[in-house]
């Protein structure tokens, strides 16, 4: 019988323990929550909106990679109707592995990074 690996619970104690691994973010505060910046721009922070589940972590990616993400594992990444216009996946702490989620916090700080004109969902036009 093959042994169990037991998965270590990923924790808001973890996000800070990864985010002290990545260049250039700062610890800080939004709306009085623990939140991680690049130069004052946000990259990742606890969700606080009454709209999010407990225990979720907003991370600011691409849109694109937000829908793929959620597409392919639903129980661990989603979007409430106060998220969707805004460049962010939520993610569920308790069912993320700790190394997805260091792979997404590498890709929210190399968003942050990019201009503001290349963050935004391009618009649909509705008539000619």
């Amino acid at each position: 019988m093959p042994a169990r690996v037991s998965r270590q619970a990923v924790t808001l104690a973890t996000v800070r323990e990864l985010a002290r691994t990545l260049p250039g973010l700062e610890e800080s505060t939004s709306y009085g929550a623990e939140s991680w910046k690049v130069d004052g721009r946000l990259a990742f922070c606890r969700a606080i909106n009454k709209s999010a589940e407990p225990n979720s972590l907003g991370v600011m990616i691409p849109f694109a990679q937000r829908d793929e993400l959620i597409e392919a594992e639903p129980e661990v990444y989603y979007v409430t109707n106060h998220y969707v216009d805004y460049p962010c996946v939520l993610v569920r702490l308790s069912r993320v592995h700790r190394d997805a989620l260091r792979g997404l916090l590498v890709m929210a700080v190399q968003f942050a990074n990019e201009p503001a004109k290349k963050k935004a969902r391009p618009r649909t036009r509705t008539h000619p």
